[in-house]
């Protein structure tokens, strides 16, 4: 495994992160709780020392979960959380104020809350879990921050950056309040590397790229008829035509690429080919994938011809909406 520093923080993180949103219970299902601890527990014996969670992930129940294994790993183990919305909705909207969303009182108790849940001495990294950039000059998220840190609740802060909508974030990695900052960033969806990237490398800000699969798009192995449990995110995320319409662009992106690469490696790859990126956080929810996502990061980045290609199969839609 190899290890990248997330931004100015002094944290050594494994550019592969486990991504916990599918241990949560609630929006991701077929799995188990036995299951997810052995997948988690497993990544981190092939090195993964980053954890990306959230209280919203199943009401705090991946917090507990993640916390269990990090407090028996017998190593540093970085982890970073998220605080939800208070009005619960995804993304943030355009004209609804700060107090709304992430009043002060509010930001430190779902701190204090997610403490409870990982039952760890502090978080490493505190993000909040949608941002608008209207909100740049309020108080509320600055000193909320700032009383978090100096109460040693956490070490760290950042954004997690709206669906799709990477430039959202400009304003505030330059106010230089931040550490962090989490982008959607694909195969499909290259529009961090526009703008976000850039700005992050020039202002040592550590960058988690989360979604790297698409939902399981770039898994190569969904088509028009895959079926997904009643409930499940995905059935939402792939409803109506848009089954047919990733395996159309994946069948593209595959008659393009090398005979016998495979596609989930390659969008890993793709990931952590890009300097900005600190870590990527898919998920992993059984061992097989902890052990294929794993051993990604020892074949390292992908050669510059590869990546020429797959800059051509970006993909311009919003499959959250």
């Amino acid at each position: 495994m190899n290890y990248r520093k997330l931004g100015r923080t002094n944290f050594q993180i494994s550019e592969i992160g486990y991504g916990a949103w599918g241990i949560g219970g609630v929006q991701w299902l077929g799995g188990t709780d036995d299951e997810s601890l052995t997948a988690l527990r497993r990544a981190i014996e092939l090195g993964v020392n980053f954890i990306d969670t959230a209280l919203a992930y199943g009401d705090g129940h991946s917090e507990r979960l993640v916390g269990q294994v990090v407090r028996d790993a017998g190593r540093r183990i970085y982890v970073a959380t998220k605080v939800p919305p208070k009005n619960q909705l995804w993304p943030a909207r355009k004209g609804i104020g700060i107090e709304s969303v992430f009043p002060y009182d509010y930001i430190v108790r779902c701190a204090e809350d997610s403490l409870r849940n990982l039952k760890l001495d502090a978080i490493d990294l505190l993000q909040l879990h949608v941002w608008n950039p209207e909100w740049i000059g309020r108080e509320e998220w600055r000193r909320a921050f700032e009383d978090l840190k100096r109460g040693g609740k956490i070490r760290a802060a950042g954004l997690s950056l709206n669906d799709h909508d990477p430039d959202s974030g400009i304003e505030a990695i330059r106010t230089g309040l931040i550490d962090g900052v989490q982008a959607i960033y694909n195969i499909f969806d290259q529009g961090a590397a526009k703008n976000l990237f850039p700005l992050c490398i020039e202002e040592n800000i550590g960058v988690l790229a989360r979604v790297p699969l698409d939902e399981g798009g770039l898994t190569g192995k969904i088509d028009a008829n895959t079926k997904f449990p009643t409930g499940d995110f995905r059935e939402f995320y792939f409803r109506g035509g848009r089954k047919r319409q990733v395996a159309e662009h994946v069948a593209a992106l595959r008659r393009d690429l090398s005979d016998g690469e495979d596609l989930a490696e390659t969008a890993l790859r793709f990931c952590i080919s890009h300097p900005a990126v600190s870590s990527v956080i898919p998920g992993m929810r059984t061992v097989r994938h902890a052990e294929s996502n794993t051993a990604l990061s020892a074949q390292g980045p992908l050669p510059e011809e590869t990546l020429a290609v797959l800059k051509r199969h970006a993909w311009d839609r919003n499959f959250y909406d």
